[in-house]
């Protein structure tokens, strides 16, 4: 019991240090994305003496191009924030260690998988969209994705501790299957990943809003112009869907079989068995506008913010209101 004890206190240690680490990272980045410049290629002359300190083709740059004399096209890197971007993401990485030990003492603590209520599910939801948005980085530069990523894993952590918390406790007897790894993990992981996709999606409106509106003109001033360009964060935001929709699929499959193992019935219309169908119904949709003429780019994004509203949805209000069989949410 004691050990037990002990265990439950480290988890929340754990987790309120991610918690803090989180929000330093969060206004980092912050910091990060108001120092990026937008940069463009600029004409000024091959003689031309640039001053100390001075940076070539900022927005802002006095030196005026010239034509009479041979030109060389400067092109200066954006990188007045990189520093400090670069300190945000050591920090989510250590964030997102701390999260990882909180939810592995909650698990040593009761015994048994952590996701066996909505806080220990919004925990691994947390951490799971912080894991993507990491692993992201390693690939490309999304250093504009990190603080809408680290603002809803921390509203999300803070939406845990204190709304959602519950003392560590052993499971209740339906939920004591092995498909409570298969089911619960996955179904948690694809929440995460959507949850990464969603942010994506709306910085992808924001910017595509903003380059209807400018037409051939360049974005050249706003926290808009120091995002990617909206097809390529279009591309991103259907690249996490397509991934995280099979997921999705399998879990909602999977808690078929188990509800068949469990209560003598793959399918009910459970309050959340409907909400979790309606999620894939949209998200399908969303796939399938995809590939359709017409329904793509905005039209196809609002279809997926759709689908992420109703995740939202069955977490909060049918674990906390409607009343089924999926009653466990412990609060």
């Amino acid at each position: 019991m004691g050990n037990s004890v002990t265990m439950a206190e480290y988890s929340n240690m754990f987790v309120y240090s991610s918690m803090a680490v989180f929000a330093i990272a969060f206004i980092l980045f912050t910091v990060s994305m108001a120092k990026r410049a937008v940069v463009k290629p600029v004409v000024v002359a091959a003689n031309a003496k640039v001053p100390v300190g001075a940076t070539v083709g900022a927005q802002g740059d006095p030196r005026p191009s010239t034509s009479d004399v041979p030109e060389t096209i400067v092109e200066a890197e954006a990188n007045n924030g990189r520093r400090v971007g670069n300190i945000a993401f050591a920090l989510t990485w250590l964030a997102t260690a701390f999260l990882a030990a909180g939810i592995v003492c909650r698990g040593f603590s009761a015994g048994r998988p952590p996701w066996g209520n909505m806080y220990e599910y919004s925990l691994m939801i947390g951490l799971v969209a912080s894991l993507l948005f990491l692993v992201l980085s390693t690939k490309t530069d999304v250093r504009w994705l990190g603080v809408l990523i680290t603002g809803a894993v921390l509203l999300i952590l803070g939406v845990a501790v204190t709304v959602l918390y519950t003392e560590s406790a052993p499971l209740v007897p339906a939920l004591k299957s092995y498909w409570l790894v298969i089911h619960v993990l996955s179904i948690t992981v694809a929440s995460g990943a959507f949850t990464v996709g969603a942010m994506v999606t709306v910085l992808y409106l924001i910017r595509e809003r903003a380059e209807r509106k400018a037409g051939t003109a360049e974005i050249e001033s706003g926290f808009v112009s120091k995002l990617p360009q909206a097809a390529r964060l279009d591309t991103l935001s259907y690249r996490i869907y397509a991934f995280t929709f099979p997921l999705w699929t399998f879990a909602v499959i999977a808690g078929a079989i188990w509800a068949e193992a469990a209560w003598g019935r793959y399918w009910g219309w459970d309050p959340k068995e409907t909400w979790s169908f309606i999620t894939w119904v949209v998200f399908a949709g969303y796939l399938h506008a995809r590939a359709t003429a017409g329904w793509s780019g905005r039209k196809a994004a609002i279809i997926a913010l759709i689908g992420f509203v109703t995740i939202i949805f069955n977490y909060f209000f049918v674990n906390m209101v409607a009343t089924g069989l999926h009653s466990y949410a412990g609060v």
